[in-house]
């Protein structure tokens, strides 16, 4: 990874975890309405136009794209990460976190886990796909 990515890299994770704080402090939110597996998938959506405008704004400086096309592939590359996300965070919920015996803080620990693992294929598939310099 060249330095000039290692940056972009940084940024990209420093903006998707302030996106992802927004997420998980609006699932608590949707969750006082919400049953935990709706209340993630909401959450998910808030956090993602936060995402979108955070990456465009401060990382993918160099979009020669629309807001429009730019945001509907960023939807698609989120379509993958959400499926990462609820899995994961419904399978530490119902199976791995009741096994090892944890029973303060399960919400918060398998949904901000869920969070974290679609980091490196949704920045490589927005600075490939959602962000896309023009002319590659």
């Amino acid at each position: 990874m060249s330095s000039g990515s290692g940056r972009q890299f940084l940024l990209f994770v420093l903006t998707g975890g302030a996106a992802a704080l927004v997420n998980v402090i609006s699932r608590v939110g949707f969750s006082l309405v919400l049953r935990f597996e709706l209340a993630v998938l909401a959450a998910y959506a808030v956090g993602m136009v936060t995402a979108y405008i955070l990456a465009r704004r401060y990382v993918f400086t160099g979009c020669g794209q629309s807001i429009r096309r730019s945001f509907a592939a960023f939807a698609l590359v989120n379509l993958i990460a959400v499926l990462q996300t609820w899995l994961v965070s419904i399978g530490l919920r119902h199976l791995l976190l009741p096994i090892i015996g944890a029973v303060a803080l399960v919400d918060l620990i398998a949904h901000g886990v869920g969070v974290i693992v679609p980091v490196f294929t949704s920045y490589l598939g927005h600075k490939h796909v959602s962000f896309r310099a023009s002319g590659r």
